[in-house]
């Protein structure tokens, strides 16, 4: 799914032009958004996992917390998009986005079943404030500081959600390999019903948006855990470790190539 695909309605000359240098706060949609998107799910995974053991669970949620902070104010400082940027905030927004669902979960107790619609209960909230303040769910159209604001917000839900509907499936009998199963069938159905025009655009974007997080979490918790809990054993740090280079690498391929930015029209 291209970002052509994913923008409502495009304006022509030279009104179009500035819309599309004003916007240029987020990637454009390739193939290479989708492989970034999903490493950084499963590095925050893991990453969250591993900290909150090595500090403890309340250093590491405070650390997380500021380096997610600090890398939003950064985000929202620049006036374009910036490869490294934006993907560092992606990378905090996905490690904070797990710590919020585990807080949940083992601090305060509250089952997979009930945070789970409770997260999707805020990511739907969060898409009607958006859509009834500015009359579109597009991401090529974040070009104003509310609806960057609304993107974030709708990226934190996203993360929270995901997270918690990996852990649901992977404690109810499906096993982590198993969720990697379901969750990468599931994430082929909106972009069949796009190609098909069964579903729109913008539905079909955030669809698989969503369920990138419980897939690339449940695949890098296959990886990590030990044999005798379905996974590999290869250890929350190595498999935070070759996720992050593997992140490092692609970033900067698009950051020298521009793979993912608009061109000036």
């Amino acid at each position: 799914m291209s970002t052509e695909h994913v923008l409502d309605h495009r304006p022509s000359g030279p009104v179009r032009a500035r819309i599309r240098e004003s916007a240029n706060k987020v990637p454009e949609v390739t193939v290479y958004f989708w492989i970034v998107k999903v490493l950084t799910t499963g590095m925050g995974e893991t990453a969250s996992d591993f900290l909150a053991r090595l500090l403890g669970p309340v250093p590491a949620v405070a650390l997380g917390g500021l380096a997610f902070a600090a890398s939003l104010v950064l985000q929202f400082a620049v006036r374009r998009y910036v490869a490294w940027i934006y993907w560092t905030a992606i990378v905090m927004v996905s490690v904070f986005g797990t710590m919020a669902a585990d807080v949940l979960h083992v601090g305060l107790g509250v089952p997979y079943t009930l945070s789970t619609p409770l997260f999707l209960i805020a990511l739907a909230a969060v898409f009607a404030l958006w859509y009834a303040s500015e009359r579109t769910l597009s991401i090529t159209s974040v070009r104003t500081r509310r609806r960057e604001c609304f993107y974030w917000a709708a990226v934190l839900a996203t993360f929270a959600l995901g997270t918690a509907a990996g852990d649901l499936t992977a404690t109810i009998g499906l096993g982590y390999l198993g969720s990697v199963a379901l969750f990468a069938v599931a994430i082929c159905v909106p972009a069949l019903a796009h190609r098909t025009r069964l579903l729109g655009a913008v539905t079909a974007f955030w669809t698989a948006y969503v369920l990138t997080r419980p897939l690339g979490a449940s695949l890098a918790d296959w990886m990590a855990v030990a044999g005798t809990r379905g996974g590999l054993g290869w250890g929350l740090g190595p498999v935070t470790l070759s996720w992050t280079v593997a992140i490092i690498g692609f970033v900067a391929y698009l950051a020298l190539s521009r793979r993912d930015t608009a061109p000036a029209l």
